[in-house]
């Protein structure tokens, strides 16, 4: 089994931009071919949603049980990382509906 750094796979695991070409640049031919592709490669947005949901999940559930157990500082850092996770199950959400609801270029 070859070697591999951990960072790419994580950032593959957790972060979809890599997936989809930029549908804003080119001919009228090539941001169709952008944006077919972009289709074709959205259906790997709601595995990516499962993840930042999981990942949310946890975080609040440790800012609760951190609260309970009276851990301020670690309450804090899990309702800090739960917020932050938000907006990117949001970006996911938009990007689900977009690629339903708008028109090809």
């Amino acid at each position: 089994m070859q070697d591999r750094e951990l960072s790419p796979v994580f950032y593959r695991y957790f972060f979809f931009g890599w997936l989809f070409r930029d549908a804003g640049r080119g001919s009228l031919s090539e941001r169709r071919a952008a944006w077919r592709h972009n289709l074709a490669q959205a259906r790997w947005l709601p595995t990516y949603l499962r993840r930042w949901m999981t990942l949310s999940a946890l975080f609040f559930s440790g800012g609760v049980g951190a609260e309970a157990i009276g851990g301020v500082w670690s309450c804090a850092a899990c309702f800090v990382l739960f917020s932050s996770a938000l907006p990117v199950v949001s970006v996911i959400i938009v990007a689900m509906l977009g690629f339903r609801y708008l028109p090809s270029p």
